[in-house]
């Protein structure tokens, strides 16, 4: 094999620039809640995956200041154990 051949580079598909991509919005600022309760497991389990990690903000779509509060409600939860540091499937 060549030392520059194209035979393993990848090709990547070229975004369509008239699609536009829709912006997530802050379901937090959205509803206009003003602090995460720990307590409240429905709405913490919503932004944790399957394993139990945390979701990111890019993927959540979250502002940075509820990500962090949100954050801190996980974390308060999983101290005093609302919520598992892992799920019961992965134990």
């Amino acid at each position: 094999m060549a030392y520059g051949s194209n035979t393993n580079r990848r090709t990547y598909k070229k975004r369509d620039p008239s699609a536009k991509k829709r912006k997530k919005v802050c379901r937090f600022c959205e509803d206009g809640i003003k602090y995460i309760d720990f307590k409240d497991e429905r709405t913490l389990r919503r932004f944790t995956t399957e394993r139990g990690k945390m979701v990111p903000r890019r993927t959540s779509g979250n502002c940075a200041k509820h990500q962090r509060a949100l954050t801190r409600s996980i974390k308060r939860a999983r101290y005093m154990a609302i919520m598992g540091f892992v799920t019961e499937s992965f134990r």
